[in-house]
């Protein structure tokens, strides 16, 4: 049994400040990292981003993906990435009773 959640529209609220907020800060960090790739400067190790993604910012990794075709041809990282998305999108079905 799922636990007791809040009032739909203050975690509605919250859940979106929180993965908006970490996805803007995740696809800002693919920018830099791509821009460092290309300088031959220092970069951003990848457990950081995956930490970023981890923490709800998946979506901007997507995106950073897309736009700035980032860390694409990484399979273990796109692999990674998805498993964490999925991983989210798991535990949001299984709060919703999805599961049950």
């Amino acid at each position: 049994m799922p636990p007791a959640l809040p009032d739909p529209g203050t975690l509605g609220t919250a859940t979106a400040l929180v993965y908006g907020c970490a996805s803007l800060v995740t696809a800002a960090a693919f920018a830099v990292d791509k821009r460092a790739a290309r300088l031959e400067h220092r970069r951003i190790p990848e457990r950081v981003l995956h930490g970023l993604e981890l923490v709800g910012g998946w979506p901007g990794a997507f995106l950073g993906m897309a736009l700035w075709k980032h860390k694409r041809r990484k399979l273990r990282y796109v692999a990674v990435t998805v498993a964490i998305a999925a991983g989210h999108l798991a535990a949001w079905l299984w709060l919703a009773g999805g599961f049950g």
